[in-house]
């Protein structure tokens, strides 16, 4: 399920959260949990790159430009 969110208020403080945000009603009754997007691994997941990987990988620009796979795409699905 999918829930816009409209009120600039909100979305300013939902932009600038970070961890874990619980989501209340005015009562305070518990709506839901929601964890902003860090860019890192959840707490237990260990990459199986090493940190001199991934900075070797960075270093590569190989492989097709993305207008490229997303003109393929829409020519392949459509829109």
């Amino acid at each position: 399920m999918s829930i816009v969110i409209t009120d600039p208020k909100l979305i300013a403080e939902l932009d600038a959260a970070t961890g874990t945000v619980d989501l209340t009603d005015p009562t305070g009754r518990f709506l839901a949990t929601v964890t902003a997007p860090s860019g890192k691994l959840p707490p237990g997941v260990k990459s199986p790159f090493s940190d001199e990987e991934m900075a070797e990988r960075r270093k590569q620009r190989d492989g097709r430009p993305l207008a490229d796979i997303l003109r393929d795409l829409k020519e392949k699905h459509g829109s």
